[in-house]
């Protein structure tokens, strides 16, 4: 399709308004909650004790699994598969906005429905050209009353060839020597500024309460214990333990060679944390193998805190 066919189509999937979909398979149950609760590390005992489920989890009990019937498409599916076969086959998560009218209750079985929005492109980004494509998706208890809802965006982009890539980077480099500036930049404000500060100096920084000490990482404005705005940091030891990971094939990421392997590495401190595992074949990289943290330069400003094997 070309770039005004798109955008017929995605005027065409929101003419169909409010799309109900299947009902979640199973109903609200303590089990899912219980290890919900284990994984982010909420020791809040409310929601159990009063048969509630954490708003955040609203995506949860209606996930489709791999193996989708046609029963399950939303009027997003065409939307994206035409962009898929127009060349837009990268995507990006842009935004992502929740809203909780009540708590989903143990027993009750909700019903995802979802609504396709706008369709804005194409545009030049730094990952390449592409649309941005949003939609919401609002879940329905058996009361037929929300639940709640989100707000979904994201960016289906054109990946760059290697060819093209070499183009831009030469470019962009300012002068014969500087390397070209790695295409996928952290976000960095006064909340995690600290912590790419600590990066560019060897240390694993990791963020604290002024108040009652508590860890917490990622940075963010509040302790989640106390809800004190008052922070500080500490620098971790830098070595780990695997505790969960991916290896991306696909889609294509700009800088980077595929396969890759994602980490989540759960420190000494208390505190878990996303990277790369480098260093090691894909095959040997194991749940619970020890890791160290290691510093890649990737341009002339960035340097990223990754995970190579370490000591046992």
């Amino acid at each position: 399709m070309n770039d005004q066919e798109l955008h017929e189509l995605a005027e065409k999937q929101a003419a169909l308004g409010e799309v109900r979909g299947t009902p979640a398979r199973d109903p609200v149950n303590a089990p899912m909650i219980r290890h919900w609760l284990d994984a982010m590390g909420d020791e809040n005992p409310a929601y159990l004790e009063k048969g509630v489920a954490p708003p955040a989890m609203a995506q949860v009990w209606t996930m489709p699994g791999v193996r989708r019937s046609a029963k399950d498409r939303s009027p997003v599916d065409d939307m994206i598969a035409a962009l898929d076969a127009s060349g837009y086959t990268g995507v990006v998560a842009t935004n992502c906005e929740q809203t909780y009218h009540r708590y989903a209750r143990i027993g009750e079985r909700l019903t995802p429905a979802t609504r396709f929005t706008d369709l804005a492109g194409p545009k030049r980004t730094a990952l390449g050209v592409g649309f941005f494509a949003t939609w919401t998706v609002t879940w329905y208890g058996e009361d037929e009353e929300p639940v709640a809802e989100m707000l979904f965006r994201v960016l289906k982009f054109r990946p760059r060839t290697r060819e093209s890539s070499s183009s831009t980077t030469g470019q962009a480099a300012a002068g014969e020597g500087q390397a070209a500036a790695y295409p996928l930049q952290p976000a960095i404000n006064q909340d995690t500024a600290f912590f790419w500060e600590g990066v560019k100096q060897g240390e694993l920084r990791i963020q604290t309460c002024a108040d009652c000490g508590e860890l917490r990482h990622p940075p963010g404005p509040l302790c989640p214990r106390c809800r004190s705005v008052n922070r500080g940091h500490m620098v971790a030891s830098g070595q780990g333990t695997l505790y969960s990971y991916v290896v991306h094939h696909h889609p294509p990421v700009p800088g980077r060679e595929t396969p890759f392997v994602v980490g989540v590495v759960e420190l000494p401190e208390g505190v878990r944390i996303v990277g790369n595992v480098v260093d090691c074949p894909i095959e040997e990289v194991a749940v619970g193998m020890p890791l160290r943290v290691t510093y890649r330069r990737m341009d002339d400003q960035l340097v990223l805190p990754m995970w190579t094997p370490g000591e046992a």
